[in-house]
This record gives C-alpha cells, sequence and structure tokens, in this order.
C-alpha cells in the first residue's frame, strides 16, 4: 500500500531521475565543431570579407595581393576558396579545392612579418565579429601551422 508520504517520496525520486537523465542527455550530446560556434558559411563569409579588406589596406602586405585585388573575378574566386579553407578547416561541409600552400606561395618571398602582419588582420577580423576568445584560438590552431608552407625568409 502507497502512503501519502510514499507518494511524495516517489515522485521525488522521479523528478530527480529524470533531471539525472536530462542532464545525462546534455552532457552525451557531442560539442557542436567550430564551424558552427563561428555562425557557419555565412558568418566565415563575413569574416573573410572584413578580413581581405584588412590586407587590401594594409601597406605591410597589400603588394602580395594586388593582382587578386585588382581583378574582379579573381579577387571573389580567391574570396571563395578562403572561405572554403576556414569552413573546412573548423569541421563545415565545405571542401578547399585551391593549390597547397607551399605551391600558392613559392617565390612569394613572405618573412615572418608579413606572416605576422596577415595575422593581425585575421584577428581583427575576427574581433570584429565578436568571435569568442577561446574559438579565435583554436582557429588560429588550426590555421597556423600552414605558416611552415607560406614563409619563405
Amino acid at each position: 500500500m502507497i502512503t501519502k508520504y510514499s507518494r511524495a517520496a516517489l515522485a521525488a525520486m522521479t523528478l530527480c531521475a529524470c533531471i539525472a537523465l536530462g542532464s545525462f542527455a546534455v552532457l552525451a550530446q557531442p560539442a557542436s565543431s567550430l564551424y558552427d560556434r563561428l555562425g557557419g558559411k555565412p558568418a566565415i563569409t563575413a569574416v573573410v570579407d572584413e578580413f581581405v579588406a584588412r590586407v587590401a589596406a594594409d601597406k605591410r602586405i597589400n603588394g602580395f595581393f594586388a593582382a587578386v585585388a585588382s581583378d574582379p573575378n579573381r579577387l571573389a574566386a580567391f574570396k571563395g576558396k578562403l572561405v572554403d579553407q576556414i569552413c573546412e578547416a573548423s569541421g563545415g561541409p565545405c571542401k578547399y579545392t585551391g593549390k597547397n600552400m607551399k605551391s600558392a606561395h613559392a617565390g612569394m618571398g613572405v618573412t615572418d612579418a608579413d606572416f605576422n602582419a596577415l595575422v593581425e588582420d585575421l584577428v581583427g577580423a575576427l574581433d570584429k565579429f565578436k568571435v569568442a576568445p577561446d574559438d579565435k584560438q583554436i582557429l588560429l590552431g588550426v590555421l597556423g601551422p600552414m605558416k611552415k608552407d607560406i614563409v619563405e625568409k
């Protein structure tokens, strides 16, 4: 026979079990990808547009991009490949189909200072869109190893 007290205890135990199972379900869900946390392809596209504008205005490195920037078709293709590269690197569904970094930068004479200027411009674009510090560090950590294939001097 269930008493009034035992009904309350049973209800409390059921509630606790539901809360525990709900908490487990939340913990068991995979963490969202960096791609999702960045806001997906539309947000990555906005960051790339800002980044390219910053690079174009950056007298330290804009000479490397003068030919691309002067041709609207080449600029659009460059931005598209950059979006795909960041999208793929962040766990998104895109596939980067451009050249590997070593081939793309061969003979350009990129220095550490040039690379660092580019990173500063990227960080500025990420900051403008208020990318979380942890997500910014993860993205830079994914892109950072490319430095060895880009810097020649």
